[in-house]
């Protein structure tokens, strides 16, 4: 049962401080006036909703453990994210401007540095994940600790993240051709578009609930429950992502809105329309709650968490 006075607000803004605590102390151990720790720090503290970190301090909650021994998966998780960020935004792929609400790390450096220090966020996020004990007061045993890294190198690697940008950007060159082919069936395009995102968003959102609820020793029941919330909830925020490109307000994303327009990327707008888009991001987030009902008010922060999902505005 939903606790009506779970205040979400308030949960995630606790978090996001003592997420970027830690964040802050990892990036403390080298000297500051490093280029490259300079450009890391930029991308990394920049802000941001840190939605995959506190999808993992949920998952542990509600799994019934102490959610601070998923903190070392959960910053590990960050750091990948931002990486990907800062990647991602470079001018060989969506070539962006802002991102937080500051200069994108290519703008604020040059192109080589941010390609290194997303390489850098990237690295080091395994040895904060392996290397706990210097930094965290708990942290999971070897075993698990092992079991993470696999998990993580897979949903950010050549078979999740990684691949996915890679058709993300096929689809809007050489594959474009043949996409357009079926412009008349919407359910081809939106399997091809449910692919990428799976891959590109999807998987990294899922693996962040996975590690939240394997650092506490969830049981095969639960990881199946919340692996089901996960896709789910994965999908509806790129569903709300695109929503936002046409419709947001770039103050208050802190980016620009128009780019998906600009570089005729393929989005659930595009093909469904604004409004069936916003249906399709509810009942994403429907079946994403019914999956896991059978957790207690433990649970609650996820159940908060998929609800802003499709309310959100940045």
């Amino acid at each position: 049962m939903n606790d009506l006075s779970f205040n979400l607000s308030t949960y995630l803004k606790e978090n996001k401080v003592l997420i970027e605590t830690c964040l802050v102390k990892i990036l403390s151990r080298f000297d500051q006036n490093r280029e490259l720790i300079q450009a890391m720090a930029h991308s990394l503290m920049a802000g941001g909703k840190r939605l995959r970190p506190v999808l993992g301090l949920a998952a542990a909650k509600a799994c019934g453990g102490n959610p601070l021994i998923a903190l070392p998966a959960c910053c590990a998780i960050e750091m990948i994210h931002t990486y990907s960020l800062i990647h991602d935004d470079l001018p060989a792929l969506d070539d962006d401007d802002m991102r937080r609400g500051v200069a994108t790390c290519h703008k604020k450096f040059s192109e080589a540095t941010a390609i290194l220090a997303g390489d850098g966020l990237l690295t080091h996020a395994f040895q904060v994940l392996t290397q706990p004990a210097s930094l965290f007061e708990f942290y999971p045993d070897k075993k698990i600790l092992f079991e993470l890294v696999v998990r993580i190198c897979d949903a950010a690697g050549i078979n999740g993240m990684v691949e996915g940008q890679m058709i993300d950007m096929q689809s809007q060159s050489s594959m474009q051709k043949d996409t357009k082919k079926n412009i008349g069936n919407k359910k081809i395009l939106l399997e091809h578009l449910k692919k990428i995102h799976g891959l590109k968003t999807g998987r990294m959102i899922y693996v962040s609930v996975e590690a939240g609820a394997l650092s506490v020793g969830a049981d095969s029941q639960m990881l199946t429950c919340l692996g089901e919330y996960a896709d789910n909830i994965g999908l509806a925020f790129q569903v709300m992502d695109d929503i936002l490109n046409v419709e947001g307000d770039p103050q208050i994303m802190g980016k620009a809105i128009g780019s998906d327009v600009l570089h005729d990327k393929m989005t659930f707008p595009a093909i469904l329309g604004l409004g069936e888009s916003k249906a399709y991001a509810r009942q994403l987030v429907e079946t994403a709650l019914s999956s896991i009902e059978g957790f207690d008010k433990k649970a609650d922060p996820l159940r908060a968490i998929a609800h802003y999902i499709v309310d959100r505005d940045c």
